[in-house]
């Protein structure tokens, strides 16, 4: 699948700024099993610095000052993406949970090294006895960790209400457990916390998912979604991807931004600003599927 991206983020002020400085992540990684042919980024007002690096996660960073006092700006991202299906790997033959843990504990190899910081509290997970507790229905004696992480996201989609209401960004993930109710955010960072309760590599992945109109009626522009889900750390497979929000791994619906150890590591844009007064935030994502690009294009 091909898919045109357009990510717009419009922020309106009461009162003018008159500066602000961001940091924005909002180009689509190329990775096993998709591939990003183009990306570009329009700030409105046309910010006086702009410039780009890959943080510590080697995910894309856009930083830039806008110092035109306004009262509306706008972050408009454009992007040409592949994706295709990765290789289904038999969740049965993986190892168990246990020897994973162990070798996650004392790792020898440098990928091992890398995907044990992700077993570690970060800002929005911090360890719960009961998301332990929680999580060892699934993780039982032997089991294959795939497997058992694919029960855990099944038991996550069916016990937990999706409500968009119920939750902010700030909203703790024990207050998330005791109330069985957030949005995909909120279900990434539950299934994390899980996942590290028990000594596993976890990391959270931020990114689109294209959604179908109801039959018979027109995609609607700006009607996707931004969208959280996570990786689990296998070894012989690497990263797997896990969408505890939709019960399944993330195929080519989905558009990966970037991943980090929660959702502060990956906010699609963050920053600050002198003045404004009130403020008011619309975000619009529209994923649109087209041809396969021409060598020409």
């Amino acid at each position: 699948m091909h898919y045109k991206v357009r990510h717009t983020t419009t922020y309106l002020y009461s009162d003018a700024v008159v500066l602000c400085q961001n940091q924005a992540r909002l180009t689509p990684q190329t990775m096993p099993g998709q591939v990003r042919h183009s990306f570009s980024l329009d700030i409105h007002p046309e910010p006086v610095v702009r410039r780009r690096w890959s943080d510590a996660f080697q995910n894309e960073v856009w930083y830039f000052s806008v110092e035109t006092p306004h009262h509306r700006l706008q972050v408009t991202s454009r992007s040409l993406v592949e994706r295709y299906a990765p290789g289904e790997i038999p969740a049965g033959m993986t190892p168990p949970w246990e020897q994973v843990r162990e070798l996650l504990r004392e790792p020898a190899e440098e990928r091992e090294r890398l995907a044990a910081q992700f077993r570690m509290e970060s800002p929005f997970i911090i360890e719960l006895p009961e998301a332990r507790d929680y999580a060892l229905t699934s993780f039982t004696p032997g089991r294959p960790i795939l497997e058992a992480a694919l029960d855990l996201t099944r038991r996550i989609h069916a016990e937990f209400d999706y409500s968009p209401a119920a939750t902010a960004v700030s909203t703790p993930t024990r207050e998330v457990f005791l109330n069985r109710r957030g949005v995909c955010q909120d279900f990434a960072h539950l299934q994390i916390t899980c996942l590290r309760s028990l000594g596993l590599a976890a990391r959270y992945v931020s990114g689109y998912l294209l959604t179908a109109p109801p039959p018979g009626k027109p995609r609607l522009v700006g009607a996707d979604a931004s969208h959280a889900w996570l990786s689990i750390y296998v070894p012989g497979s690497g990263w797997v991807d896990l969408d505890p929000t939709n019960n399944l791994i993330p195929a080519e619906k989905h558009v990966t931004i970037g991943w980090g150890r929660d959702y502060g590591d990956v906010c699609p844009i963050k920053g600050v600003f002198t003045g404004g007064g009130g403020q008011t935030i619309v975000v619009a994502v529209d994923v649109e599927p087209v041809d396969a690009p021409r060598d020409d294009d």
